[in-house]
């Protein structure tokens, strides 16, 4: 029953509600340039995915995914990688199919559960490695707990994983960022969702109609129009269904922790499913009451932000 009961993150008490704990952050972190090291591959559907790495020689290896319209130089994610890197471990943050600032070259965009580019990623990066890490950001926390849950060969060198501010069922998260205050989340990510149709359809006309734009106001309905279609899913509805990474957290074996701030904005109730946790041996779940989203904030400006510091507790420990 890997619940966690009691949590110790205490966050700055003027960043007093779930928005401010969220955009605070993102915004305005400050964080120092890491020398990265860019690699590009090559995908085996003749498309590209760009990695930055950060070596220490060392055996360890964390690979880090980040959110929806995020990349792999994000504060958050230069933040973990700092973390994991200044205490030995090598890291590699990877960016989505059209994330690293360059069009990718086939009609597809990321999506939730695309799968198939963590896999290779992972059967990429692990050749020098003896234990590896996954660490997953939102949509690329789902991304990650389902890469784990499907029925799928994976490398034994996984040892680990952590996922933070998981959209664990999707429709529902959806839902939520699409209504009431939340909706400025959701209308920022259709802007530069809708900016990457408008110039893949240059390349791609034929498989990418920009006269469907002027009917997408949600996040569901560019799901419904772009998303889903595009990757082989009838509608939204079943693109949610079949990606969501709460009907895969029964099959996950490798020891994972789930963390979601309870005052997230983007996340629904389902997204803290505490009945299923109880059944599970391998899905840790701690579920604090502030944090926001992708947020953890520590009281000190100088301190590390807690959703790192507790990453690397879980994934050094004993779970």
């Amino acid at each position: 029953m890997p619940l966690v009961k009691k949590t110790d993150y205490e966050y700055p008490k003027w960043l007093f509600n779930g928005h401010l704990q969220t955009i605070f952050p993102s915004l305005f972190r400050d964080t120092h340039p890491l020398s990265f090291e860019r690699e590009r591959i090559t995908t085996s559907d003749g498309d590209f995915l760009d990695l930055d790495w950060l070596r220490n020689s060392s055996q360890k290896l964390v690979i880090i995914s980040h959110g929806l319209e995020g990349n792999s130089k994000r504060p958050y994610m230069s933040g973990m990688a700092r973390h994991f890197f200044t205490n030995g471990f090598d890291v590699l943050n990877w960016n989505f199919r059209g994330c690293s600032e360059e069009p990718n070259n086939t009609p597809i965009f990321y999506h939730s559960g695309a799968t198939y580019d963590l896999d290779t990623i992972v059967n990429h990066a692990m050749v020098d490695y003896d234990h590896v890490y996954l660490i997953g950001f939102s949509l690329g926390g789902n991304l990650t707990l389902k890469y784990l849950g499907e029925k799928r060969k994976r490398s034994p060198k996984i040892k680990k994983a952590v996922a933070i501010s998981v959209p664990l069922h999707l429709e529902s998260a959806c839902i939520k960022i699409s209504t009431g205050e939340n909706i400025i989340y959701a209308n920022r990510f259709l802007k530069t969702l809708k900016e990457k149709v408008i110039k893949k359809a240059l390349k791609f006309p034929d498989e990418i109609p920009t006269g469907l734009l002027r009917k997408i106001k949600t996040l569901q309905d560019f799901d419904d129009h772009y998303t889903g279609p595009l990757h082989g899913f009838k509608d939204a509805h079943d693109y949610y269904e079949q990606n969501s990474s709460l009907y895969f957290l029964e099959n996950i074996i490798v020891p994972s922790l789930i963390l979601n701030a309870q005052n997230d904005p983007f996340l629904s109730d389902r997204c803290f499913p505490i009945s299923v946790g109880r059944k599970l041996d391998h899905v840790w779940m701690d579920f604090p009451k502030y944090g926001g989203h992708v947020g953890f904030s520590p009281r000190k400006k100088e301190d590390i932000y807690w959703s790192e510091k507790r990453a690397f507790e879980f994934i050094t420990g004993d779970q």
